[in-house]
């Protein structure tokens, strides 16, 4: 399929620039067999069934967004520069993969200094604008450093609107983050509309919950630049899934309910882990899947997630699960009826075509 087939007009003031508040006051698509309905997240209960699974991922977002400099260098040429550094992928206890601005004014051997005396070094200059930097610090060390030195890494079409503040501290992390699971680049944002209260909706109906692990990788925001849809490389991501929420996930499947992913993150885990009859492995390794209308759903019935860029691989995704023509007719009416969104908008909840 070619890149422009998943194209789709978004008027800019559609982009939600903070979530709904409270967090499950936000509306919801509901999208099953072609049916379109609008409801809220609060009514997420009311459509699912007794003994359906839902699975959220519970990694933690890391402040991975960095200003510093870049001093001058001795020889060379080139005084300070200020530098933005967007952390988006653990190579070892010190070491980061990185996308950087201004890119073309960094050299490998060049330092960098951050808030709080925090330092690193650019080791390479990578393919897709990374470079690999190797801090003075490491292990726990190094990420109380990055904590004191960050922002919230907002999504490019927040960031380039306003800055990170202090209420995106909380409103871009998921109330159920697992602090000994930190590691994110950016939020799972499907569960960010999650509450207390809607928990309690849920639990009250009968519907399960488990919990995988992916580290969500800045490589989600971007953009797909081959006309070839299938030319595309997707950037890897660490995952988890243990034998507990392994068995969970089966024995759910056994006993006839349904598997409903909370986000993009989710349903990719998932599918990473899927043998051809559904079942899931208990695992923990890296996934660069990517999931485009042809690929056959092995381990998901159901996906609940927020409206995503047009020409993007998650765009892709939720029209592979629900329907190429589908997920048209559904944008088409989340834009006439005013839905809010990306990251901090609205929400979405979507039936496997087949």
């Amino acid at each position: 399929m070619k890149l422009s087939d998943f194209d789709f007009d978004l008027p800019e003031e559609l982009i939600a620039l903070r979530p709904a508040r409270p967090r499950d006051s936000a509306r919801l698509l509901h999208v099953k067999g072609g049916a379109l309905e609008d409801r809220g997240v609060l009514d997420l209960a009311d459509l699912l069934q007794p003994g359906d699974l839902l699975v959220f991922n519970d990694t933690r977002v890391i402040p991975a967004a960095l200003i510093g400099v870049r001093p001058a260098r001795a020889h060379g040429g080139g005084g300070d520069v200020e530098v933005e550094v967007n952390l988006h992928k653990r190579d070892g206890e010190a070491d980061w993969r990185a996308f950087a601005r201004p890119g073309k004014r960094l050299k490998v051997k060049d330092d960098l200094r951050f808030k709080g005396g925090l330092g690193a070094t650019i080791t390479a200059k990578l393919d897709g604008g990374e470079i690999a930097l190797s801090f003075d610090r490491s292990g726990v060390e190094l990420d109380a450093a990055i904590v004191a030195a960050g922002a919230p890494p907002l999504p490019p079409y927040i960031a380039s609107k306003r800055a990170a503040d202090a209420a995106d501290l909380e409103d871009y992390q998921t109330v159920y983050a697992d602090p000994a699971k930190a590691g994110s680049v950016a939020a799972p944002t499907a569960g960010l509309h999650f509450t207390d209260r809607l928990f309690e909706t849920l639990d009250t109906r009968g519907v399960k919950r488990a919990w995988v692990t992916l580290h969500v990788g800045a490589g989600t925001f971007l953009p797909v630049k081959t006309e070839n849809v299938a030319d595309h490389q997707m950037h890897a991501e660490w995952y988890q899934i243990s034998q507990e929420t392994a068995r969970l996930i089966n024995d759910t499947r056994k006993a006839g309910g349904r598997i409903v992913a909370v986000g993009t993150t989710s349903i990719r885990t998932l599918e990473s882990a899927a043998e051809d009859d559904g079942t899931v492995r208990a695992e923990a390794r890296e996934t660069s899947i990517f999931i485009t209308p042809g690929y056959r759903f092995k381990a998901v019935d159901a996906l609940m997630t927020n409206f995503h860029l047009p020409k993007s691989t998650l765009f892709m995704l939720v029209a592979a699960l629900a329907g190429f023509d589908e997920m048209h007719a559904a944008y088409a009416h989340a834009i006439k009826t005013r839905y809010r969104f990306f990251s901090y908008g609205d929400s979405s909840l979507l039936w496997r075509k087949h």
